[in-house]
């Protein structure tokens, strides 16, 4: 088998991490073959996985492996990309200050200059930092909010967004040709390697603090806010954004912003994840906090909850923080008269259908971008091409960029205007929920729920591929009891109805929406980065309670395509 190959040549190898042979030494056949059936896959979300020994892991080899691999792709494209340098960060999981300097050290071996920040930094910063000083690239270890076993390796480009998919092959193309030990051995230039500091977080914040509409309101409303950052970036530059806007009674989950690889006060890091702010909600209920916000450990995504009326709160999901969001730089800057005539906003085609009847109301253009916000950043560059003014992008796994200063979520931005928004109906007597509740009045009920179906393993790439093929080749004629009206294929950018297939502008992403006869959808398509197929409801009813009967019968449906 390859995997014993593979494996039977790390245990050869008389120069391998003694932690590494140790961990290699007697394990399973069932194990080996875990650990070595493949490289981990190079992508537009660069690589991720578990950390441990063996090519299908995050450890010292696979990232040496692809840094050096890069590093021939950027030299491979000539010009003055190696003066103009690779800008690297990372964040609070187990190892990844390591392998940030690893890279640094790959990069300055191969003749490239190397900015890396001097401690951990949130995602945002990393972005930012690119375009300030006109890097050609940039990296950052983190996995984002993936559980502590795991860690990553992005990668970023010069307009501070990730890499497109033919960066993506180019680099695949080169680390394909790097052989993964001998990459790991290189003379570091420490002449090439320059430290950021805090002159580079400086710019940050006032790119951040740039983007406030209501300077006034938080120093005068009086707004209770709880934050945690999970243990990461975010405990360094949310809390002190928002003194800088002038809030005054900002309470910190003091156990949460000691950083901590192991995540040792959570479950799960993820702010999607109501139970992860337990700790939180306790603190709010002592301090009678009117808003509780967490952002995960890079600080590039963020959660909200809201006082529920009844002593406790109530999460407000990824969809309508990005509705809430939008609907308040809207009416704000109106309010104001710094509302540009051309502006637009931006989300993915599984998020929320409320944003589209939003922006139509308001007369502001809609932009729509597959998910992942390199997609995004894509579609607000257009719109402002096309002389629009994106007032924000967002997509409903809790990310929001507000801004032009970078090109990727920014939960410090968020962290701001939400606590603004916050702020301007407090001061009002209302809550960000009750604001909520308008807004259906308005617009009509949107429900969203996405669930995931988890196929780890070797057998979970088969099965995620053969689950797609079927919802493909043979689409279901209803959902939930709802006729299916229009098929909707990403991957050809087809959509399909009973009177013939129309071309749509977006194609290439393994990704099928089925619009309903009720104007409701069902969305289904494997992520890039986790072993699972995720789904999508976006229901459209007359009452709450008919959107979450509907829900019910989606989920039933979701359940039965595994089986």
């Amino acid at each position: 088998m390859e995997s014993t190959k593979h494996y039977q040549a790390w245990l050869a190898y008389d120069g391998l991490d003694e932690d590494y042979r140790k961990e290699l030494i007697g394990i399973s056949q069932e194990e080996i073959t875990d650990r070595f059936f493949a490289p981990l896959s190079f992508g537009t979300a660069g690589l991720r996985g578990t950390m441990g020994a063996g090519i299908n892991r995050m450890n010292k080899y696979t990232v040496s492996q692809a840094t050096a691999g890069l590093a021939s792709a950027l030299l491979s494209l000539g010009g003055d990309i190696p003066s103009r340098g690779v800008v690297i960060t990372h964040d609070c999981r187990n190892n990844s200050d390591k392998f940030a300097a690893i890279a640094a050290d790959i990069l300055s071996a191969a003749g490239i200059e190397v900015y890396i920040t001097d401690g951990m930094r949130p995602t945002p910063l990393l972005s930012s930092t690119i375009l300030r000083l006109n890097a050609a690239a940039g990296i950052n270890i983190t996995a984002s909010h993936n559980p502590k076993e795991y860690n990553g390796y992005k990668v970023y480009w010069d307009d501070g967004a990730q890499i497109s998919g033919e960066i993506a092959e180019l680099v695949s193309e080169h680390i394909s040709k790097t052989e993964i030990f001998s990459s790991a051995i290189c003379t570091p230039d420490p002449s090439k390697i320059h430290l950021l500091g805090r002159d580079n977080d400086e710019a940050f914040f006032e790119a951040c603090l740039s983007q406030r509409v209501d300077t006034e309101t938080a120093a005068r409303s009086g707004l209770k806010i709880v934050f945690t950052p999970f243990h990461g970036t975010g405990a360094a530059f949310i809390p002190e954004a928002l003194r800088r806007c002038g809030f005054e009674n900002i309470y910190c989950v003091e156990q949460q912003m000691i950083p901590d690889g192991n995540f040792s006060t959570v479950a799960s890091p993820n702010p999607e994840n109501t139970e992860s702010f337990a700790m939180a909600i306790e603190l709010a209920k002592k301090v009678g906090a009117d808003v509780i916000i967490g952002s995960d450990p890079d600080a590039d995504r963020i959660g909200m909850l809201s006082p529920d009326g009844k002593g406790g709160y109530v999460s407000i999901s990824g969809n309508q923080v990005g509705v809430l969001l939008a609907d308040y730089l809207i009416t704000s800057r109106r309010r104001i008269g710094v509302l540009p005539a051309k502006s637009a906003i931006v989300s993915s085609i599984v998020s929320t259908k409320m944003t589209a009847a939003l922006a139509k109301a308001n007369g502001l253009s809609y932009g729509e971008s597959f998910t992942g916000f390199r997609f995004i950043a894509e579609i607000m560059t257009e719109l402002e091409q096309e002389g629009c003014t994106c007032l924000m992008g967002f997509e409903e796994s809790y990310g929001y960029l507000i801004g032009g200063h970078c090109r990727d979520k920014d939960a410090v931005t968020a962290a701001i205007l939400i606590s603004e928004m916050a702020s301007v109906l407090h001061e009002d007597g209302r809550t960000v929920s009750d604001r909520l509740e308008e807004l259906y009045k308005e617009y009509g009920c949107f429900y969203e729920k996405t669930i995931n179906l988890i196929m780890p393993g070797i057998d979970g790439i088969a099965m995620r591929k053969s689950t797609m093929e079927g919802m493909r080749n043979a689409p279901p004629l209803s959902i939930g009891g709802i006729p299916v009206e229009a098929v909707r294929d990403y991957s050809d950018g087809s959509r399909r109805t009973a009177s013939g297939v129309e071309k749509m502008k977006l194609s290439g992403s393994d990704v099928l929406i089925y619009d309903l006869a009720d104007g409701s959808s069902f969305a289904i398509r494997p992520s890039g980065t986790e072993p699972k197929i995720k789904i999508y409801f976006l229901i459209l009813g007359s009452t709450m309670d008919e959107c979450k009967a509907k829900c019910e019968a989606f989920s039933q449906y979701a359940q039965s395509i595994k089986s």
